[in-house]
């Protein structure tokens, strides 16, 4: 079982090369965003929703160098939010709520389901879209909705969740480290 895994999680990251264009111009749109004054918004469920904010983190404090902070932002930290919008209005539009109310034309959000289905992911990229905002997903192979909506879409080439997973955490600190270097003195 465990060789199985291993076997499994390095024939996916060979394939990640597959990513590399799309991946270059998600590092570029952080990167134009940030140096613009604009923000990086990222949500999701679950694993996702932990990678939402671990990438935040990234971008706020620091991923390897030492550097100014930049405006990374994880929808689903604010538990005030997320229960009062769930209880009063249900958790498919909580996503989408916090980015009518905080994103602003140019900011990035990015939508994180590995399904690439998530009612509640593909309301928060349908609301960027409207509000102006460069959408990103990460999803696994086929991206399905969330993919759809993108203007840079990060599917995992795989099918497997767990890989996608993986996966999804390594692009996003392979996107830290761009990100850091456009931003050293």
């Amino acid at each position: 079982m465990l060789q199985g895994h291993l076997d499994g999680h390095l024939a996916t990251l060979k394939r990640l090369d597959e990513c590399r264009d799309t991946l270059a111009a998600i590092a570029q749109a952080w990167v134009d965003a940030l140096k613009n004054g604009k923000k990086v918004l990222f949500f999701g469920n679950g694993g996702s929703a932990a990678d939402a904010q671990h990438l935040a983190a990234e971008l706020c404090v620091r991923y390897r160098l030492n550097r100014r902070a930049l405006a990374g932002l994880a929808l689903t930290t604010d538990t005030s939010v997320l229960t009062a919008h769930s209880n009063d209005y249900g958790f498919e539009t909580v996503f989408a709520r916090q980015v009518e109310a905080l994103a602003q034309p140019g900011d990035v959000v990015v939508g994180i389901s590995t399904s690439g289905t998530s009612k509640n992911v593909v309301a928060g990229l349908k609301a960027a879209r409207e509000a102006g905002c460069v959408v990103v997903s990460f999803t696994a192979e086929n991206g399905a909705d969330c993919a759809a909506l993108a203007h840079h879409a990060y599917c995992v080439p795989t099918t497997v969740t767990a890989f996608a997973q993986e996966c999804h955490l390594l692009a996003g600190h392979v996107l830290c480290e761009y990100v850091e270097a456009a931003f050293q003195d």
